[in-house]
Protein backbone atom coordinates (compact mmCIF):
# COMPACT_ATOMS: atom_id res chain seq x y z
CA UNK A 1 0.00 0.00 0.00
CA UNK A 2 1.12 3.37 -0.71
CA UNK A 3 0.88 4.49 2.67
CA UNK A 4 2.80 2.06 3.94
CA UNK A 5 6.15 3.40 3.24
CA UNK A 6 9.21 2.28 4.92
CA UNK A 7 9.09 3.73 8.67
CA UNK A 8 12.00 6.05 8.45
CA UNK A 9 10.76 7.57 5.59
CA UNK A 10 7.43 8.10 7.30
CA UNK A 11 7.33 8.30 10.86
CA UNK A 12 10.35 10.68 11.38
CA UNK A 13 10.38 9.76 14.86
CA UNK A 14 7.28 12.50 15.98
CA UNK A 15 7.99 12.34 19.58
CA UNK A 16 6.30 15.92 20.65
CA UNK A 17 3.16 14.36 22.12
CA UNK A 18 4.70 12.65 25.22
CA UNK A 19 5.39 15.02 27.49
CA UNK A 20 6.77 12.06 30.40
CA UNK A 21 8.91 11.08 27.74
CA UNK A 22 12.26 11.76 26.96
CA UNK A 23 12.28 14.04 24.00
CA UNK A 24 15.08 13.46 21.03
CA UNK A 25 13.92 14.99 17.57
CA UNK A 26 15.29 12.71 15.02
CA UNK A 27 14.85 14.04 11.44
CA UNK A 28 14.78 11.30 8.06
CA UNK A 29 17.12 8.37 9.56
CA UNK A 30 18.36 5.75 7.36
CA UNK A 31 17.07 2.18 9.24
CA UNK A 32 20.87 0.68 7.88
CA UNK A 33 22.46 0.42 11.10
CA UNK A 34 20.94 2.72 13.51
CA UNK A 35 20.01 0.16 16.14
CA UNK A 36 22.89 0.67 18.34
CA UNK A 37 21.58 0.17 21.49
CA UNK A 38 18.38 -0.19 23.57
CA UNK A 39 18.21 3.73 23.98
CA UNK A 40 17.61 3.78 20.33
CA UNK A 41 14.85 0.70 20.65
CA UNK A 42 13.07 3.19 22.95
CA UNK A 43 13.22 5.92 20.49
CA UNK A 44 11.50 4.49 17.88
CA UNK A 45 9.05 3.25 20.48
CA UNK A 46 8.48 7.16 21.10
CA UNK A 47 8.08 7.31 17.52
CA UNK A 48 4.45 4.95 17.62
CA UNK A 49 3.57 7.01 20.92
CA UNK A 50 4.28 10.42 19.63
CA UNK A 51 1.93 9.24 15.89
CA UNK A 52 -1.14 8.67 18.53
CA UNK A 53 -0.94 11.93 19.81
CA UNK A 54 -1.66 13.97 16.49
CA UNK A 55 -4.32 15.35 15.20
CA UNK A 56 -4.82 12.38 12.62
CA UNK A 57 -5.10 10.00 15.04
CA UNK A 58 -6.30 10.77 18.64
CA UNK A 59 -5.82 14.16 18.04
CA UNK A 60 -9.50 14.26 15.94
CA UNK A 61 -9.86 12.28 12.99
CA UNK A 62 -9.71 8.99 14.96
CA UNK A 63 -11.05 10.16 18.41
CA UNK A 64 -14.23 11.95 17.06
CA UNK A 65 -15.63 9.40 15.04
CA UNK A 66 -15.63 7.18 18.12
CA UNK A 67 -17.07 9.33 19.79
CA UNK A 68 -20.61 10.39 17.41
CA UNK A 69 -21.08 6.86 16.62
CA UNK A 70 -22.02 6.42 20.05
CA UNK A 71 -25.39 6.69 21.39
CA UNK A 72 -24.01 9.42 23.66
CA UNK A 73 -23.12 12.20 21.20
CA UNK A 74 -24.52 14.35 18.17
CA UNK A 75 -23.22 16.92 15.74
CA UNK A 76 -24.48 20.54 17.61
CA UNK A 77 -23.35 22.61 14.65
CA UNK A 78 -24.80 21.37 11.47
CA UNK A 79 -22.44 23.68 9.60
CA UNK A 80 -19.47 21.38 10.55
CA UNK A 81 -17.81 19.18 7.79
CA UNK A 82 -19.95 16.90 5.88
CA UNK A 83 -17.35 13.76 6.95
CA UNK A 84 -18.03 14.32 10.69
CA UNK A 85 -22.11 14.33 10.12
CA UNK A 86 -22.13 11.14 8.44
CA UNK A 87 -20.62 9.32 11.14
CA UNK A 88 -23.42 10.99 13.24
CA UNK A 89 -26.07 9.71 10.57
CA UNK A 90 -24.65 6.32 9.83
CA UNK A 91 -24.26 7.62 5.98
CA UNK A 92 -20.41 7.24 5.97
CA UNK A 93 -19.16 6.30 2.38
CA UNK A 94 -15.99 4.69 1.55
CA UNK A 95 -13.89 8.08 0.40
CA UNK A 96 -14.68 9.60 4.14
CA UNK A 97 -12.10 12.06 5.15
CA UNK A 98 -12.01 11.20 8.62
CA UNK A 99 -11.04 7.59 7.41
CA UNK A 100 -8.84 8.93 5.06
CA UNK A 101 -6.67 10.15 7.55
CA UNK A 102 -6.41 8.54 10.22
CA UNK A 103 -6.27 4.55 8.21
CA UNK A 104 -2.68 6.15 7.67
CA UNK A 105 -1.87 7.01 10.54
CA UNK A 106 -2.33 3.72 12.30
CA UNK A 107 0.20 1.71 9.90
CA UNK A 108 2.57 4.28 10.93
CA UNK A 109 2.01 3.19 14.49
CA UNK A 110 2.09 -0.08 13.87
CA UNK A 111 5.28 0.64 11.61
CA UNK A 112 7.55 1.99 14.05
CA UNK A 113 6.56 -0.85 16.69
CA UNK A 114 7.46 -3.30 13.98
CA UNK A 115 10.66 -1.33 13.04
CA UNK A 116 11.33 -1.21 16.97
CA UNK A 117 10.47 -5.38 17.52
CA UNK A 118 13.44 -6.53 14.60
CA UNK A 119 15.64 -3.64 15.46
CA UNK A 120 15.49 -4.71 19.48
CA UNK A 121 15.26 -8.05 18.59
CA UNK A 122 18.37 -7.62 16.38
CA UNK A 123 21.11 -6.47 18.64
CA UNK A 124 21.70 -9.74 20.24
CA UNK A 125 21.07 -8.81 23.88
CA UNK A 126 20.13 -11.02 26.85
CA UNK A 127 16.28 -11.16 26.97
CA UNK A 128 16.19 -9.93 29.81
CA UNK A 129 17.26 -6.81 28.82
CA UNK A 130 16.00 -6.07 25.89
CA UNK A 131 13.19 -7.46 26.30
CA UNK A 132 11.50 -5.32 28.69
CA UNK A 133 12.12 -2.43 26.17
CA UNK A 134 10.64 -4.65 23.12
CA UNK A 135 7.36 -5.85 25.16
CA UNK A 136 6.14 -1.90 24.76
CA UNK A 137 6.07 -2.58 20.80
CA UNK A 138 4.12 -5.41 21.25
CA UNK A 139 1.98 -3.33 23.30
CA UNK A 140 1.57 -0.64 20.76
CA UNK A 141 1.44 -2.75 17.59
CA UNK A 142 -1.94 -4.82 19.73
CA UNK A 143 -3.33 -2.02 20.70
CA UNK A 144 -3.51 -0.33 16.88
CA UNK A 145 -4.50 -3.24 15.80
CA UNK A 146 -7.01 -3.83 18.46
CA UNK A 147 -8.74 -0.77 16.92
CA UNK A 148 -8.54 -1.49 13.76
CA UNK A 149 -9.94 -4.98 13.49
CA UNK A 150 -13.14 -3.78 15.61
CA UNK A 151 -13.43 -0.94 12.87
CA UNK A 152 -12.93 -2.61 10.04
CA UNK A 153 -12.96 -6.90 10.39
CA UNK A 154 -10.36 -8.06 7.61
CA UNK A 155 -7.79 -5.68 7.53
CA UNK A 156 -3.83 -5.99 5.95
CA UNK A 157 -1.88 -7.36 9.01
CA UNK A 158 1.70 -6.21 9.10
CA UNK A 159 4.19 -7.91 11.70
CA UNK A 160 7.59 -6.74 10.16
CA UNK A 161 8.88 -3.92 8.86
CA UNK A 162 7.54 -2.94 5.12
CA UNK A 163 11.58 -2.67 2.85
CA UNK A 164 9.69 -3.83 -0.55
CA UNK A 165 6.93 -1.39 -1.73
CA UNK A 166 5.85 -3.23 -4.40
CA UNK A 167 5.10 -6.16 -2.37
CA UNK A 168 3.64 -4.75 0.57
CA UNK A 169 1.32 -2.70 -2.05
CA UNK A 170 -0.23 -6.20 -2.63
CA UNK A 171 -0.91 -7.34 0.27
CA UNK A 172 -3.96 -9.03 0.92
CA UNK A 173 -6.62 -8.69 3.65
CA UNK A 174 -5.92 -11.20 6.82
CA UNK A 175 -9.09 -12.74 8.53
CA UNK A 176 -10.00 -10.72 12.18
CA UNK A 177 -9.81 -13.98 13.71
CA UNK A 178 -6.49 -14.40 12.58
CA UNK A 179 -5.75 -10.38 13.77
CA UNK A 180 -7.15 -11.20 17.36
CA UNK A 181 -5.36 -14.58 17.57
CA UNK A 182 -2.01 -12.19 16.70
CA UNK A 183 -3.45 -9.82 19.53
CA UNK A 184 -3.92 -11.86 21.91
CA UNK A 185 -0.04 -13.49 21.57
CA UNK A 186 1.89 -9.69 21.83
CA UNK A 187 -0.10 -9.00 24.26
CA UNK A 188 0.93 -12.31 26.49
CA UNK A 189 4.42 -11.33 25.31
CA UNK A 190 4.21 -7.75 26.73
CA UNK A 191 2.25 -9.52 29.54
CA UNK A 192 5.35 -11.61 30.55
CA UNK A 193 8.22 -9.03 30.45
CA UNK A 194 6.96 -5.39 30.82
CA UNK A 195 7.64 -4.10 34.30
CA UNK A 196 5.34 -3.90 36.85
CA UNK A 197 5.31 -0.30 36.97
CA UNK A 198 6.32 2.95 34.71
CA UNK A 199 7.71 6.65 35.53
CA UNK A 200 4.69 7.67 33.46
CA UNK A 201 1.15 6.18 32.26
CA UNK A 202 2.13 6.99 28.51
CA UNK A 203 4.55 3.94 29.25
CA UNK A 204 2.52 0.54 29.32
CA UNK A 205 2.84 -1.89 32.09
CA UNK A 206 2.61 -5.43 32.91
CA UNK A 207 -0.88 -4.15 33.78
CA UNK A 208 -1.91 -2.60 30.98
CA UNK A 209 -1.07 -5.72 28.75
CA UNK A 210 -3.09 -7.64 31.40
CA UNK A 211 -6.08 -5.75 31.33
CA UNK A 212 -6.04 -5.08 27.66
CA UNK A 213 -6.03 -8.79 27.31
CA UNK A 214 -9.33 -8.95 29.39
CA UNK A 215 -10.87 -6.57 27.29
CA UNK A 216 -10.11 -8.32 24.10
CA UNK A 217 -11.40 -11.60 25.53
CA UNK A 218 -14.53 -9.53 26.00
CA UNK A 219 -14.93 -8.33 23.08
CA UNK A 220 -14.46 -11.96 21.87
CA UNK A 221 -17.45 -13.35 24.17
CA UNK A 222 -14.00 -15.05 25.94
CA UNK A 223 -15.92 -14.36 29.46
CA UNK A 224 -13.01 -17.18 31.69
CA UNK A 225 -10.53 -15.71 29.96
CA UNK A 226 -11.19 -11.85 30.51
CA UNK A 227 -12.22 -12.47 34.51
CA UNK A 228 -9.03 -14.03 34.87
CA UNK A 229 -6.96 -11.17 33.23
CA UNK A 230 -9.00 -8.63 35.00
CA UNK A 231 -8.62 -10.45 38.30
CA UNK A 232 -4.66 -10.58 38.14
CA UNK A 233 -4.84 -7.26 37.80
CA UNK A 234 -7.04 -6.25 40.61
CA UNK A 235 -5.48 -9.32 42.98
CA UNK A 236 -2.12 -7.30 42.29
CA UNK A 237 -3.18 -3.37 42.14
CA UNK A 238 -0.80 -2.89 45.33
CA UNK A 239 2.28 -4.39 43.41
CA UNK A 240 1.05 -2.21 40.07
CA UNK A 241 0.74 0.93 41.74
CA UNK A 242 -3.34 1.02 40.74
CA UNK A 243 -5.84 2.87 43.05
CA UNK A 244 -9.25 4.41 42.20
CA UNK A 245 -8.54 8.39 42.12
CA UNK A 246 -10.34 9.57 45.30
CA UNK A 247 -12.50 12.49 43.56
CA UNK A 248 -13.76 11.81 39.60
CA UNK A 249 -13.56 15.33 38.71
CA UNK A 250 -9.64 15.28 39.50
CA UNK A 251 -9.75 12.46 36.28
CA UNK A 252 -10.10 14.94 33.74
CA UNK A 253 -8.39 18.07 35.20
CA UNK A 254 -4.95 17.89 33.44
CA UNK A 255 -3.29 19.68 35.68
CA UNK A 256 -3.59 16.59 37.97
CA UNK A 257 -3.30 13.27 35.88
CA UNK A 258 -0.31 13.31 36.11
CA UNK A 259 -0.44 12.47 40.20
CA UNK A 260 -2.73 9.62 39.93
CA UNK A 261 -3.03 5.96 39.81
CA UNK A 262 -5.91 4.86 38.26
CA UNK A 263 -5.12 4.96 34.06
CA UNK A 264 -3.55 2.11 33.04
CA UNK A 265 -2.45 3.17 29.67
CA UNK A 266 -3.00 6.90 28.44
CA UNK A 267 -2.14 9.01 25.13
CA UNK A 268 -0.11 12.29 26.93
CA UNK A 269 -0.39 15.72 25.39
CA UNK A 270 1.46 18.07 27.02
CA UNK A 271 0.23 21.44 25.78
CA UNK A 272 2.17 22.76 22.87
CA UNK A 273 2.25 21.72 19.53
CA UNK A 274 4.99 20.62 16.13
CA UNK A 275 2.51 21.15 13.31
CA UNK A 276 -0.16 18.39 14.00
CA UNK A 277 2.21 16.57 16.45
CA UNK A 278 0.62 17.00 20.05
CA UNK A 279 -2.36 18.72 18.71
CA UNK A 280 -5.30 18.13 20.53
CA UNK A 281 -8.87 19.03 19.39
CA UNK A 282 -11.14 17.63 21.77
CA UNK A 283 -11.94 19.93 24.20
CA UNK A 284 -12.46 22.65 21.19
CA UNK A 285 -14.61 19.83 19.54
CA UNK A 286 -17.08 19.62 22.86
CA UNK A 287 -17.33 23.19 24.20
CA UNK A 288 -19.91 25.84 24.16
CA UNK A 289 -19.77 28.51 21.47
CA UNK A 290 -19.28 32.01 22.82
CA UNK A 291 -18.89 30.62 26.28
CA UNK A 292 -16.44 32.93 28.26
CA UNK A 293 -15.35 30.99 30.60
CA UNK A 294 -12.37 28.81 30.41
CA UNK A 295 -10.65 28.78 26.87
CA UNK A 296 -13.24 30.91 24.98
CA UNK A 297 -15.47 28.84 23.91
CA UNK A 298 -15.66 26.20 21.84
CA UNK A 299 -17.20 24.72 18.44
CA UNK A 300 -19.90 23.06 19.28
CA UNK A 301 -19.34 19.97 17.42
CA UNK A 302 -19.66 16.83 19.74
CA UNK A 303 -22.60 17.38 21.84
CA UNK A 304 -24.52 15.13 24.00
CA UNK A 305 -28.36 14.54 23.41
CA UNK A 306 -30.43 16.32 25.84
CA UNK A 307 -31.82 13.07 26.55
CA UNK A 308 -28.30 11.93 27.94
CA UNK A 309 -29.12 15.04 30.71
CA UNK A 310 -32.46 13.92 31.07
CA UNK A 311 -32.17 10.22 31.44
CA UNK A 312 -29.13 10.62 34.09
CA UNK A 313 -30.17 11.04 37.36
CA UNK A 314 -29.31 14.06 39.02
CA UNK A 315 -27.87 12.93 41.69
CA UNK A 316 -25.09 10.69 40.07
CA UNK A 317 -21.73 13.15 41.02
CA UNK A 318 -20.62 11.86 37.62
CA UNK A 319 -23.14 13.64 36.10
CA UNK A 320 -22.12 17.20 37.18
CA UNK A 321 -18.50 16.15 36.43
CA UNK A 322 -19.20 15.19 32.84
CA UNK A 323 -21.74 17.55 31.51
CA UNK A 324 -21.58 21.37 31.40
CA UNK A 325 -25.52 22.95 31.94
CA UNK A 326 -24.45 26.42 32.22
CA UNK A 327 -22.29 29.21 30.64
CA UNK A 328 -20.48 32.84 30.78
CA UNK A 329 -21.72 34.31 27.88
CA UNK A 330 -20.89 38.83 27.80
CA UNK A 331 -20.30 38.64 31.65
CA UNK A 332 -23.67 36.50 32.43
CA UNK A 333 -24.12 32.83 33.96
CA UNK A 334 -26.88 31.30 31.74
CA UNK A 335 -28.11 27.44 31.61
CA UNK A 336 -28.04 25.42 28.53
CA UNK A 337 -31.47 25.86 27.28
CA UNK A 338 -30.15 29.54 26.40
CA UNK A 339 -26.89 28.35 24.81
CA UNK A 340 -28.43 29.05 21.68
CA UNK A 341 -28.91 32.37 22.28
CA UNK A 342 -25.60 33.33 22.11
CA UNK A 343 -24.78 31.45 18.84
CA UNK A 344 -26.95 29.90 16.48
CA UNK A 345 -24.64 27.07 16.15
CA UNK A 346 -25.23 26.04 19.83
CA UNK A 347 -28.09 23.36 20.92
CA UNK A 348 -30.28 23.49 24.02
CA UNK A 349 -27.87 20.50 25.58
CA UNK A 350 -25.56 19.75 28.32
CA UNK A 351 -22.45 20.00 27.12
CA UNK A 352 -19.27 17.40 27.53
CA UNK A 353 -16.97 19.00 30.26
CA UNK A 354 -14.60 16.02 30.67
CA UNK A 355 -12.29 17.67 28.31
CA UNK A 356 -13.21 21.65 28.51
CA UNK A 357 -13.13 22.29 31.72
CA UNK A 358 -9.46 21.97 32.88
CA UNK A 359 -7.84 21.74 29.86
CA UNK A 360 -4.71 22.90 32.00
CA UNK A 361 -1.66 25.01 29.27
CA UNK A 362 -2.97 24.86 25.51
CA UNK A 363 -1.00 26.08 22.77
CA UNK A 364 -4.11 27.46 21.18
CA UNK A 365 -7.55 28.89 21.27
CA UNK A 366 -10.68 27.02 22.15
CA UNK A 367 -8.43 24.67 24.49
CA UNK A 368 -6.60 23.01 21.54
CA UNK A 369 -3.16 21.91 22.18
CA UNK A 370 -4.39 20.72 25.88
CA UNK A 371 -2.07 19.11 28.22
CA UNK A 372 -5.03 16.11 28.75
CA UNK A 373 -3.92 12.65 29.44
CA UNK A 374 -6.20 10.82 27.43
CA UNK A 375 -6.83 7.17 29.59
CA UNK A 376 -6.83 4.35 27.04
CA UNK A 377 -8.07 1.90 29.74
CA UNK A 378 -8.77 2.79 33.99
CA UNK A 379 -8.75 1.14 36.32
CA UNK A 380 -12.47 1.13 37.22
CA UNK A 381 -13.08 -0.09 33.40
CA UNK A 382 -11.25 -3.53 34.78
CA UNK A 383 -13.38 -3.52 37.47
CA UNK A 384 -16.08 -3.52 35.65
CA UNK A 385 -14.92 -5.72 33.15
CA UNK A 386 -14.45 -8.42 35.72
CA UNK A 387 -17.82 -8.14 36.81
CA UNK A 388 -19.50 -8.35 33.51
CA UNK A 389 -17.05 -11.64 32.30
CA UNK A 390 -17.97 -13.26 35.94
CA UNK A 391 -21.54 -12.30 35.79
CA UNK A 392 -21.55 -14.36 31.98
CA UNK A 393 -19.78 -17.40 33.53
CA UNK A 394 -21.01 -17.57 37.15
CA UNK A 395 -24.43 -15.58 37.45
CA UNK A 396 -25.67 -14.30 41.07
CA UNK A 397 -21.86 -13.86 42.63
CA UNK A 398 -21.74 -12.05 45.46
CA UNK A 399 -17.76 -10.97 43.77
CA UNK A 400 -19.11 -9.73 41.03
CA UNK A 401 -21.37 -6.76 42.74
CA UNK A 402 -18.61 -6.17 44.77
CA UNK A 403 -16.68 -4.99 41.69
CA UNK A 404 -19.61 -3.10 40.71
CA UNK A 405 -19.44 -1.08 44.57
CA UNK A 406 -16.41 -0.04 44.59
CA UNK A 407 -16.91 2.08 41.06
CA UNK A 408 -19.85 2.90 42.70
CA UNK A 409 -18.84 3.90 45.84
CA UNK A 410 -16.08 6.48 44.50
CA UNK A 411 -19.23 8.08 42.61
CA UNK A 412 -21.36 8.52 45.90
CA UNK A 413 -17.94 10.27 47.81
CA UNK A 414 -17.99 12.63 45.24
CA UNK A 415 -21.23 14.55 46.94
CA UNK A 416 -21.33 13.05 49.98
CA UNK A 417 -24.81 11.31 48.91
CA UNK A 418 -26.32 7.98 48.57
CA UNK A 419 -26.49 7.70 44.98
CA UNK A 420 -25.72 4.96 43.31
CA UNK A 421 -26.78 2.57 45.77
CA UNK A 422 -24.68 -0.77 46.46
CA UNK A 423 -26.42 -3.23 43.53
CA UNK A 424 -28.99 -5.09 44.79
CA UNK A 425 -27.49 -8.48 45.80
CA UNK A 426 -29.23 -11.95 43.98
CA UNK A 427 -29.78 -9.62 40.40
CA UNK A 428 -30.26 -12.35 37.58
CA UNK A 429 -27.86 -12.93 35.17
CA UNK A 430 -29.74 -10.55 32.43
CA UNK A 431 -30.26 -8.08 34.63
CA UNK A 432 -26.49 -7.93 35.77
CA UNK A 433 -25.87 -7.77 32.29
CA UNK A 434 -27.74 -5.00 31.70
CA UNK A 435 -26.97 -2.96 34.67
CA UNK A 436 -22.97 -2.76 33.84
CA UNK A 437 -23.41 -2.30 30.70
CA UNK A 438 -25.41 1.10 31.83
CA UNK A 439 -22.32 1.47 34.69
CA UNK A 440 -19.94 1.47 32.02
CA UNK A 441 -22.16 4.07 30.10
CA UNK A 442 -22.23 6.58 33.04
CA UNK A 443 -19.01 5.95 34.21
CA UNK A 444 -16.90 5.82 30.94
CA UNK A 445 -18.92 8.60 29.35
CA UNK A 446 -17.68 10.35 26.34
CA UNK A 447 -14.35 8.72 26.93
CA UNK A 448 -14.95 6.65 23.53
CA UNK A 449 -16.08 3.38 24.91
CA UNK A 450 -19.71 3.58 24.12
CA UNK A 451 -19.66 2.67 20.18
CA UNK A 452 -17.18 -0.25 21.16
CA UNK A 453 -19.99 -1.63 23.64
CA UNK A 454 -23.28 -1.18 20.96
CA UNK A 455 -20.89 -2.98 18.73
CA UNK A 456 -20.41 -6.16 20.83
CA UNK A 457 -23.48 -6.32 22.71
CA UNK A 458 -25.08 -5.78 19.45
CA UNK A 459 -27.04 -2.70 21.06
CA UNK A 460 -27.38 -0.82 17.95
CA UNK A 461 -31.40 -1.66 16.74
CA UNK A 462 -32.05 -0.56 20.30
CA UNK A 463 -29.65 2.00 20.68
CA UNK A 464 -30.25 4.31 17.85
CA UNK A 465 -34.31 2.83 17.09
CA UNK A 466 -37.79 4.43 18.85
CA UNK A 467 -36.75 5.39 22.31
CA UNK A 468 -33.13 5.00 22.17
CA UNK A 469 -30.90 8.23 24.01
CA UNK A 470 -30.46 8.97 20.08
CA UNK A 471 -32.70 8.23 17.02
CA UNK A 472 -30.99 7.37 13.71
CA UNK A 473 -33.17 5.56 11.21
CA UNK A 474 -30.66 5.18 8.66
CA UNK A 475 -28.34 2.96 11.26
CA UNK A 476 -28.46 -0.61 9.46
CA UNK A 477 -27.04 -3.34 11.70
CA UNK A 478 -26.06 -5.27 8.66
CA UNK A 479 -23.86 -2.70 7.58
CA UNK A 480 -22.45 -0.29 10.31
CA UNK A 481 -21.06 -2.35 12.54
CA UNK A 482 -18.17 -2.05 10.39
CA UNK A 483 -16.61 1.05 8.51
CA UNK A 484 -15.63 1.11 5.07
CA UNK A 485 -12.20 0.86 3.75
CA UNK A 486 -10.70 3.61 2.20
CA UNK A 487 -11.50 3.68 -1.17
CA UNK A 488 -8.13 4.83 -2.18
CA UNK A 489 -6.33 1.93 -0.77
CA UNK A 490 -8.79 -0.04 -2.97
CA UNK A 491 -7.74 2.07 -5.51
CA UNK A 492 -4.26 1.15 -5.12
CA UNK A 493 -4.60 -2.24 -3.84
CA UNK A 494 -7.46 -4.52 -5.54
CA UNK A 495 -6.23 -7.18 -3.39
CA UNK A 496 -8.04 -5.62 -0.45
CA UNK A 497 -11.30 -6.48 -2.03
CA UNK A 498 -14.03 -6.83 -1.37
CA UNK A 499 -15.15 -3.85 0.33
CA UNK A 500 -17.08 -4.20 3.16
CA UNK A 501 -20.87 -5.12 3.25
CA UNK A 502 -23.35 -2.43 2.50
CA UNK A 503 -20.74 0.03 0.77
Amino acid sequence: MKNLKYIFLLLVLPILGCSDLEEEPVSVLSPDGFFKSIQDVQTVINGSYGNMATEAFWGRKFSLPLMLRSDMVGIGDQGTAGRRKDHDNFSVADDNGMITAFWPRTYQIIAGANEAIVGGNGLGLAEESINPVVAQAHFVRAYTYFHLVRLFGDIPYFDTPVQNIAEASQVSKTPQATVYANIIADLEFAKQWLPDTQPSSALPTKASAAGYLALVHLTMNNFQDAYNEAKFVIDNEARFGLELAADFQDLFDATKQSGLKEALFTIDHNGFRDGNYGQDYTAALTGIRANEDGNGGGWSVAVPSVEVYNRWDGRDYRKAVSLDTIGVFNGAVDTFVNFPTYDARNIPSAYIAKYARYTGQTSNGNGRGSEHNYAQLRYAEVLLIAAEALNEVSPGSTEADGYVNRVRARARSGNGSSFPADVTPGMSQLDFRNMVLEERRWELAFEFKRWYDIKRRDLGTQAFGTGGFEERPNFNPTRDYLLPLPNDELQRNPNLEPQNPGY
